[in-house]
């Protein structure tokens, strides 16, 4: 099968297509024919040598794709083949095969296209168990997610406002705020030109947030702190500012705040089966309705893999970023 190579490790640049072996569907997986892949920053981070990929994952890049079961695995009665899902896979998306634990696939919506089923599983993962599972996002509450433009950023916003939450995000300019305006946000922060702390306080009568996404870090942990309201919880996912920096934590005791975070990767089998039974029960629903819907900004073909992970790097997109896959 045709994948694409990252070798040792590099920049964008480095990414080509090769050949290697179709693999094989363990006892529990279904080998999926890819028909489209999502490209994340983790994968840009494993590109790069920073992000290796879990014992026993696939070393291929991509973690989410669409496509048709092919293949079944040793005591696999969820799926059959020819059957369309989509999925979270553990490696390997940046190919035409792909095996793919049953617990972590999901139909396709109806009315998707592959197109837009591929954009769902990394992202939707993601926000679902750091707002709703570890954040405890209720209806009613007040929720900022940095990155509002970026697939994560929409994403959230559109399910805490579906959930009955109101919306702050921060974003770089007037279009990416305008994007997340558009799919639902209250209130949308240039930080460029606007400090998030002085907006939410001036938005929430000076009490603060009550949940927040957070994949920046470094400066903005302390101001994160100052954001939250009594109570609140702050999540982190990534860091793409520096992870070590220094705290004043007075106001996560006076605030009774709490500090969490999570990685999606390393999580168990069992943890991803359990947030796909609670995305299928309650998410799959609203995409169903129209109410959630992913945002995509460009599509490339598999073997522009390295214009994709260009453009991811440049921060300039607003959403998804695909590759197409099959014929």
């Amino acid at each position: 099968m045709r994948f694409i190579s990252h070798g040792k490790g590099g920049g964008p640049d480095i990414l080509v297509p090769s050949e290697c072996a179709v693999p094989s569907p363990q006892p529990g997986e279904v080998l999926v024919r890819v028909a489209y892949a999502g490209v994340n920053r983790p994968d840009c981070l494993q590109r790069s040598g920073l992000y290796p990929p879990p014992p026993g994952a696939s070393p291929i890049v991509g973690l989410e794709v669409s496509g048709e079961v092919v293949a079944l695995g040793e005591a696999v009665t969820q799926w059959k083949i020819g059957d369309k899902l989509c999925a979270l896979t553990n490696g390997g998306a940046y190919a035409q095969y792909v095996t793919v634990p049953v617990g972590q696939a999901l139909p396709v919506p109806t009315g998707y296209s592959m197109l837009q089923a591929a954009a769902l599983p990394e992202n939707f993962f993601t926000v679902w168990t750091n707002v709703f599972q570890r954040g405890k996002l209720q209806k009613g509450e007040v929720f900022l997610v940095h990155g509002g433009s970026s697939g994560i950023g929409l994403t959230a916003i559109q399910l805490a406002r579906a959930f009955g939450a109101k919306v702050f995000c921060t974003v770089g300019n007037e279009e990416k705020a305008k994007a997340c305006l558009d799919v639902g946000a209250d209130v949308a922060i240039n930080y460029k030109t606007q400090d998030f702390v002085e907006v939410v306080m001036d938005h929430t009568n000076k009490q603060g947030v009550n949940i927040l996404l957070d994949m920046v870090g470094g400066s903005y942990i302390q101001r994160n702190l100052q954001s939250l309201a009594p109570d609140g919880r702050l999540v982190q996912i990534a860091f793409l500012q520096p992870s070590k920096v220094e705290v004043d934590w007075v106001s996560l005791m006076a605030k009774r705040l709490t500090f969490t975070g999570s990685t999606l990767r390393p999580r168990t089998a069992a943890d991803k089966a359990q947030m796909a039974r609670e995305l299928k029960q309650n998410v799959w629903p609203l995409l169903e309705a129209g109410t959630v819907k992913p945002v995509i900004h460009q599509v490339f073909d598999l073997a522009q893999a390295n214009l994709a992970h260009a453009l991811m790097e440049s921060s300039v997109h607003i959403g998804k970023i695909m590759l197409k896959v099959g014929d």
